[in-house]
């Protein structure tokens, strides 16, 4: 039998392509398969990104070099649950980690937000991201939107909505996202956080860029601006936090005559939202106002406030799915695990089952937190490595005639070439870097080489 440790990973996004990587050069002679569900890898930096972020997008360009180097296998358009179970991955593989990442929006649990015209963040950035799995179109009819949130996705999406599609002709944007940010009438876009400006979750480059969007005035308000003791220590403690403040202080001092945009994006601080309103529809949002404790915490003041808008985005955090034979967190959305390991209920791991990612730690860290994180996991996988059972299927062969027999078109990284070079082309005539080619359909077509 093989001496070779056989590794399946479920999730080619960041935190799976950032495994295999350490665990091909972990020392442990490996053979690794990297699966994902969808037909292009790459995650969350495609799916999640918005597309006027190109510093990020160029995250892929390193992932890119990770997986063109040929020794980590990648298939795609495999998905764990429906094509293949943990019982058949363990005929192939002597250890399965699962990088498969927090896509769904965590809940905000308050009265009428299941109304229509309330959406939540994580559908929307997949619509303008161009998620083969959501619907072509978006309902953009609202002049006044509320984003709840304090954190980056809040701003991206209180961007894409205000931003003139024009402005976003130069990315990646599919033609059915632009079309239908063509027809927004949005005015005003009001991001609403419970706590202070030294609270928020902002990173200074994201918020200064916001300021410079085309024709899209940032307006912060002087009597939501209060900084109680626990403020102030995390500003002199924390220069990301002492940038953040200075950008929203500066634009406090902006004059009424400077405000000449036809659309605009407010800043609210120490507003918690208590309600989504209206009569079968979204017609306000009912805040109340909030005061810092001194710790940089708040409570309620009992002041209320209502804000009438037509379409309410909760952009509190993304949760993780749980995933068929995997214990599973249901409070906090996360594999159970031991540092990467996956344990069961009686806490004993489960052997040569990990994790990694966000599904491992929830949805906290940016995109290069997911390195140290795998760093981890990938430190016990190589630890328990000698007394893993091996699997008893070993050929490279036995797991794709397998997805063959049962029916399954997965894809190489050369189906995933090809994709790329057919985007880069749709974009080459309009000095685009790409543009996104949207249904799944359609992907495996040019994957396939039909087209």
């Amino acid at each position: 039998m093989s001496t070779t440790l056989r590794v399946a990973v479920v999730g080619a996004g960041p935190a799976g392509i950032y495994a295999a990587d350490i665990l091909s050069k972990s020392g442990v002679e490996v053979s690794i398969d990297l699966f994902e569900r969808l037909p292009a890898p790459f995650g969350l930096v495609r799916y999640g990104v918005a597309p006027d972020h190109p510093r990020i997008k160029q995250i892929i360009v390193a992932l890119h070099k990770i997986l063109e180097r040929g020794d980590i296998r990648l298939l795609s358009n495999v998905d764990y649950g429906a094509d293949l179970s943990l019982e058949e991955l363990r005929r192939f593989y002597d250890a399965v980690i699962f990088s498969t990442g927090a896509i769904k929006d965590a809940e905000l649990r308050i009265p009428g937000i299941e109304l229509p015209g309330s959406y939540g963040a994580a559908d929307f950035v997949s619509w303008y991201d161009g998620h083969p799995d959501v619907p072509r179109t978006w309902p953009l009819e609202a002049e006044q939107i509320a984003v709840i949130g304090a954190g980056n996705v809040a701003l991206d999406v209180a961007r894409i909505l205000a931003k003139h599609p024009e402005d976003l002709l130069p990315t990646e944007i599919p033609e059915n996202v632009y079309e239908g940010l063509k027809r927004n009438p949005v005015t005003d876009v009001h991001v609403f956080a419970r706590r202070g400006p030294a609270q928020v979750k902002f990173s200074p480059l994201e918020l200064r860029e916001l300021g410079h969007v085309p024709d899209v005035d940032v307006i912060v308000y002087p009597e939501d601006f209060d900084f109680d003791e626990g403020s102030m220590a995390a500003i002199h403690s924390s220069n990301q936090t002492k940038q953040v403040v200075k950008t929203l202080t500066d634009w406090t001092l902006k004059e009424p005559e400077e405000l000449t945009a036809s659309r605009r994006i407010h800043l609210h601080f120490l507003h918690r939202p208590a309600a989504v309103t209206g009569d079968g529809k979204v017609e306000g949002l009912r805040t109340e106002r909030t005061a810092l404790t001194g710790d940089g915490t708040v409570t309620g003041t009992g002041e209320m406030h209502e804000w009438p808008v037509q379409a309410v985005y909760r952009a509190v955090g993304y949760f993780g799915s749980p995933l068929p034979g995997i214990p599973f967190d249901d409070v906090a959305g996360v594999i159970s695990n031991r540092e990467g390991r996956v344990v069961q209920a009686d806490g004993e791991p489960m052997p040569g089952v990990y994790t990694t990612g966000w599904i491992k730690r929830g949805p906290v860290g940016l995109i290069g937190h997911t390195k140290s994180d795998a760093t981890e996991t990938i430190k016990h996988l190589v630890a328990d490595a000698e007394s893993l059972d091996r699997a008893p299927e070993r050929d490279l062969d036995a797991v794709t005639d397998h997805l063959k027999a049962k029916g399954v078109h997965y894809a190489e990284w050369s189906g995933w070439m090809l994709l790329d070079a057919w985007e880069q082309k749709l974009g080459a005539p309009h000095g685009r870097e790409r543009v996104k080619v949207v249904p799944r359909e359609e992907m495996l077509a040019i994957i396939r080489g039909e087209v």
